[in-house]
């Protein structure tokens, strides 16, 4: 019999009553139960929906390790902008974030090891135009608001174009309807894969010819860095009045609250508990390092899961999968970063910001 059966039974036994009567466990009872029978605490993840974060949810997503993190890991998906309102308003713990929120949330902090990047042509990042109209005389940009990185980058790189102020209009990602209201589109992750593959029925359909601009390989092009998506980021430690508080992931972080920021964290956001059964920012790194790293490793299978659930070729996803984007944060993803946020401050688009690339080595 189990230590709470036997624990019931002799209370119930103690406080015999008539069948009829009400129960009223003893105190003790009750107790130990909330205790020992609560739900266990678990980080939440926000994480993204599209296919291009695929290999780095693998474990969490797969046996034999997914049971395993789920009882550490809740997961939530949702777009990258919703991942960085998430992470700053307390309601996530670690997430998926576009890098420009780092400079707008004080106090986050980068798990070093992996990132959404592409050192190359990316596909999933588009700015399409009418090909009657140059760049520098663009009116206005039909945005898709899925991530906030790839509008600054859009808005650095028309700054480049010599149309610095183009008005970029907020709008659902859809090219038809979004080239109805503006002289161009910026389409964000499988809505851009998805109006690739449809280029030439578009063309038949309507006539109309169109110039597909890879924002990652323009951004290339100007500087010669991989264009850097998104990161995995971790919550502030702050207490109430603003302080750095106990970490969220045990005592073995030792990783200073403002390192990758400047000033203090802003007050608001949810302290870090220090439950053991989180474990160490060290072995959370590992979970997600190793995760990408099985990912990369069964792109075959996730070939196969993702043709599925979106209309595009087989081949196009693999070769999404392993040649367009880059999974891992490496020295010149870094570099990247730091050109991205000293342009994008000149640009008027993001405060001054840097972060300690000792910390991410």
């Amino acid at each position: 019999m189990s230590t709470v059966s036997t624990f019931i039974r002799g209370s119930q036994a103690k406080n015999a009553h008539p069948k009829d009567a009400t129960l009223h466990p003893e105190p003790g009872v009750v107790l130990y139960l909330s205790v020992n029978l609560r739900p266990p605490s678990r980080l939440r993840i926000a994480a993204i929906g599209f296919l291009n974060p695929a290999p780095l949810m693998w474990d969490f997503e797969h046996p034999p390790l997914e049971a395993a993190l789920a009882l550490r890991y809740q997961i939530d998906r949702m777009s990258p902008s919703e991942c960085a309102i998430r992470l700053a308003s307390g309601k996530a713990d670690i997430g998926l974030i576009p890098i420009a929120a780092l400079a707008t949330t004080l106090g986050l902090r980068i798990l070093p090891g992996c990132t959404i990047a592409s050192k190359g042509r990316v596909r999933s990042l588009l700015l399409v135009r009418r090909a009657s109209q140059r760049l520098q005389s663009l009116r206005s940009v039909a945005a898709d608001m899925a991530s906030r990185t790839t509008l600054i980058h859009a808005r650095i790189l028309f700054r480049h174009w010599n149309n610095p102020n183009v008005p970029f209009l907020p709008a659902p990602a859809d090219l038809d309807s979004m080239l109805q209201r503006a002289d161009a589109a910026i389409l964000i992750g499988d809505p851009a894969l998805l109006a690739l593959e449809e280029r030439a029925n578009r063309f038949e359909r309507t006539g109309e010819e169109l110039v597909y601009h890879d924002i990652a390989e323009e951004w290339h092009t100007l500087t010669g860095l991989p264009y850097v998506s998104a990161v995995w980021g971790a919550a502030p430690r702050n207490s109430d009045a603003g302080a750095p508080g106990p970490s969220l992931l045990g005592t073995g972080d030792s990783i200073d609250a403002d390192a990758l920021g400047p000033g203090s964290p802003r007050t608001g956001l949810r302290p870090w508990g220090g439950d053991p059964a989180f474990g160490t920012w060290e072995s959370t790194i590992n979970d997600f390092i190793q995760s990408r790293d099985h990912g990369l490793q069964n792109i075959d299978a996730l070939v196969a899961e993702w043709s599925c659930r979106i209309a595009i070729p087989e081949q196009t996803i693999r070769a999404y999968l392993t040649t367009n984007i880059h999974y891992v944060l490496d020295e010149e993803c870094l570099e990247a970063m730091k050109v991205f946020f000293r342009m994008a401050a000149q640009a008027g688009a993001l405060p001054e910001y840097n972060f300690s690339l000792d910390e991410l080595r």
